[in-house]
């Protein structure tokens, strides 16, 4: 397996955010985007590409102007989400989901069409990704969320990883051993905690 491919998939994903700050001037830098790589939450449902920034996107927005757009521990996205998603480039097309609200938003073929070279970037990356990661490219898998939004722990018990400049993530195990985590900031790799010892 590759140790540089989450490294590669944290810088396109990077740029790609980059792309939307282009049209959307407020949306605040995404902070650690190798975060967004083999995490996973119960909120979402949508696999990781393009859209699925998009609807980060919306949460970024929600979070630079003070809006409130989920309830029930992150999981259910209201309609000011939906209107977020809406400035974005995204429907959502049924009537809300009971459990998660409007968190099912889809790209609309405009918006396909002003991000189209960065989407296909960005799947080349993703597919570069799952090959070293697998060895096998598995589209079935989804991607539903960072824990850092939410409070689910979606397939495991988290524990705290430290990279060298002493930023923390909360992450489960076998997340981790899948490939490396980077830190954007120091370029170290995140490692699981010690536990102290009690005296």
């Amino acid at each position: 397996m590759s140790t540089t491919q989450p490294l590669v998939l944290a810088a396109e994903l990077a740029v790609a955010w980059g792309d939307i700050q282009r049209f959307h001037s407020d949306l605040p830098n995404l902070a650690a985007p190798e975060s967004l790589i083999g995490e996973s939450s119960s909120a979402c449902g949508t696999e990781l590409g393009f859209e699925r920034l998009l609807h980060e996107a919306a949460h970024g927005l929600a979070a630079a102007r003070g809006i409130r757009d989920t309830s029930r521990a992150g999981r259910y996205h209201n309609r000011r989400f939906l209107a977020l998603a809406d400035e974005l480039g995204l429907d959502h097309n049924a009537d809300p989901h009971p459990s998660s609200g409007f968190s099912l938003v889809t790209m609309r073929p405009e918006t396909r069409e002003r991000y189209a070279e960065t989407i296909e970037r960005l799947q080349q990356a993703l597919g570069d990704h799952a090959a070293a990661t697998s060895g096998v490219v598995d589209r079935s898998r989804t991607f539903r969320g960072p824990a850092t939004r939410h409070g689910s722990s979606g397939g495991g018990v988290r524990v705290k990883a430290v990279c060298g400049c002493g930023r923390n993530v909360r992450v489960v195990p076998s997340v981790l051993s899948q490939a490396p985590i980077v830190c954007g900031n120091c370029g170290e790799t995140f490692q699981i905690a010690e536990p102290r010892t009690r005296r």
